[in-house]
Order: C-alpha cells, then structure tokens, then sequence
C-alpha cells in the first residue's frame, strides 16, 4: 500500500532508539522528510545522517523535551529546514515506575507536558498542512498501561492522560484537518531498552512476562512504528481520536 508519505514532513520526539528510531526509519522509506530530537547529540547525529543517505530531508539537534522554550524553539527550526510539518510523533518517555512525586513529575514533565508544548509548537505548521493537504497529523506513543493498575505506579495514569489528551484534540482540531491518534504498545523489545535490561538483571520477570503473552514474545520497535506511521499516513485520513492497541493480546481489555 502507498501510504501517500512522498515529501512529506515529520517531527519525531524521541527519534534516535526504539520505536522512535523506528517511525523515522519508515518514515523515510516512504519517502517522507524526517526532523529527529533526543538527549544524546552523537546519537542524533547518526540517525540524521542515516536518514540523509535513504534520499529525504532529514534534520535534528540533541534537546530536552522537558525544556518547553527549548522544544519549542527547536520544532519551529525544524519547520524551517524540512519546509513544513505534515506529522508529529510523541514518542519520548520517562518511564518511571514508582508512585513518589519525584516519579509523578518526572512522568508528567517528559511525557504530557512535552506532548502538550510539542503540539503547540507545531499547531501552526500542521493547521498550514491541513489547510493545503486537507491531512495532518499528531500520533501520540502511549502503552497499555494507560488500562491496567497493579500498584500506585506513576507511569500508567500518565499514559491514561495522554489517551485522554488525545480525544479532545481529535474533537477540537478536527475542522483544522488534524488528526490525533494514539498508538498503545504492550511490551517492547530492542537491544539496549528497557525489558532487553529486565532480560539482563532479572530474568525471571522476562520470562514471567514472556510467558502472559499468548503470542510468546515481544513487539519490535518496528511493529509499532508500522501502526504510527500508518495512523498519521493519508491512508488512514479518516481515524482520528482513536486509541490503537499493539500488544499481542498481551492485555486482557475489550476496546469497545
């Protein structure tokens, strides 16, 4: 399927590992021009020029996604240089687990606060989109934890208010031609992430993990970039305020 990506424009909040790194690699293998940011500058740095050599507009600087003027000022760069933003991705994460304010504000700072100045940023270049292309659109990384409580940890009503977020922006932007999903991973993979660590230091959680997944495994990164990127692509022009699960039937919720 052709996505309708040719040329076209994406920021990526958290681009340079993981899923992030993932949704900018397809991205570009559809053609599309990608602007990455992360806290590592060498990595940043890599990713760009990997980009560059598939043949796209690619750009990124290393930033702090909890600095707002930083973020913000480095979005409208990224404008500038790729020409346009088409897609935004909010894919960075704290991922702190514990249920003490230090872990609440670190949630709340990196993942909501920086969906939220990420989108403001960008608005006016996705609104010029959506006027011109008649599609724009804000893809939101959340997880399944957003569903499911085992103890007071932080982590999984912060990816509730993203969920939550979501919804309201596909309402209020819709007229705008912006499009807002969010997609939902269960547990991911990659060499150097964080179930790769638990697989290290504590391998009985791994394979207790393993073992509540009836698929018998983990998603790959690119597993879910395939459903971000088609969530913001042309193809899916009519989605929006959706919350998308990828986890392999890992949670036992019904989506109504």
């Amino acid at each position: 399927m052709d996505l309708g990506l040719k040329g076209r424009s994406a920021v990526v909040l958290g681009g340079t590992r993981g899923i992030g790194r993932a949704i900018a690699d397809t991205l570009a293998g559809e053609g599309g021009n990608v602007a990455v940011c992360a806290r590592n500058a060498e990595q940043v740095a890599g990713t760009v020029a990997e980009l560059k050599a598939r043949g796209v507009k690619a750009t990124g600087a290393p930033v702090d996604i909890t600095d707002a003027a930083a973020l913000k000022s480095w979005i409208g760069h990224a404008a500038a240089e790729l020409g346009s933003i088409d897609m935004l991705f909010s894919n960075a994460g704290a991922m702190a687990q514990g249920g003490d304010p230090a872990s609440w504000e670190q949630n709340f700072r990196l993942d909501v606060l920086g969906a939220v100045n990420a989108f403001e940023a960008a608005r006016p270049f996705l609104e010029a989109s959506g006027e011109k292309s008649g599609d724009a659109a804000f893809v939101i990384i959340s997880s399944v934890s957003a569903a499911q409580a085992e103890n007071a940890s932080s982590y999984g009503p912060i990816k509730a208010a993203l969920v939550h977020m979501a919804k309201g922006l596909a309402r209020q932007y819709a007229a705008k031609k912006i499009r807002v999903n969010v997609v939902s991973p269960g547990t991911v993979y990659f060499k150097g992430g964080v179930w790769h660590m638990v697989e290290q230091n504590m391998p009985k959680r791994y394979q207790d993990t393993l073992a509540r997944n009836p698929t018998g495994r983990m998603a790959t990164p690119q597993e879910i970039a395939n459903a971000a990127v088609f969530l913001a692509s042309p193809a899916s022009s009519f989605t929006t305020g959706s919350n998308l699960i990828v986890d392999g039937a890992i949670s036992n919720r019904v989506n109504f």
